[in-house]
């Protein structure tokens, strides 16, 4: 007699499923946008088109152009976006410490010219290699990197010198970078809603 014995196969349970990946906004616009209104309200100050503009430019400083930004920064961070979150943090820093020196003006005064104009040459210098690496973004962000350099430069050499013409100019370059940094942001956040390129930003 023979016995015949049956095994069971046991049912095979079904792959699990990856989790959804998490799509994150683009915080460029943010960021841009942070920088850009910032940017014309000191530049407006510098430029003598208002002077009371540069009391006015604190707050903004503090909570938009600083805080606001290096949050967009952050973000960038998590996209995988390098240059973004080097830029933008940096930049929220910069506006961070340009706060922080203008609540302090002990400090200020201590720094002299001459520190503050050190303070705006190492900002040129940053700029500046960061604009080098701006030229692999889009045209739109390549320009307003390019009138962000001149623009430090300006300021720095109108501290050191004392020449309050160059500092007007620096403003109404600050101004240019303004538009040129609104430009951006408004590319990337009516792009985006609209699902199509209404502004072109030139890919490189």
């Amino acid at each position: 007699m023979s016995v015949t014995i049956e095994t069971q196969t046991q049912p095979h349970s079904p792959p699990a499923l990856a989790p959804p990946a998490s799509v994150i906004a683009d915080p460029a616009a943010l960021g841009l946008g942070a920088f850009a209104l910032t940017t014309f309200l000191l530049s407006l100050a510098n430029s003598g088109l208002l002077p009371g503009a540069g009391a006015a430019v604190l707050g903004i400083a503090l909570f938009y152009g600083g805080i606001a930004q290096v949050a967009a920064g952050l973000w960038e961070f998590a996209k995988g976006n390098t240059f973004g979150a080097t830029a933008f943090v940096s930049y929220g820093a910069f506006w961070l410490s340009f706060w922080w020196l203008e609540t302090n003006p002990a400090v200020a005064k201590e720094a002299g010219a001459a520190g503050v104009g050190a303070f705006l040459l190492a900002w040129t210098i940053f700029t500046l290699f960061m604009t080098v690496a701006a030229i692999k973004t889009n045209g739109a962000l390549l320009a307003v990197f390019v009138v962000l350099t001149l623009t430090f430069a300006a300021l720095a050499i109108g501290e050191f010198s004392g020449q309050v013409g160059i500092t007007r100019l620096a403003g109404w370059l600050g101004l240019l970078t303004a538009v040129l940094a609104w430009y951006s942001a408004a590319a990337v956040v009516i792009n985006a809603t609209w699902k199509r390129a209404v502004l072109p930003v030139w890919p490189r």
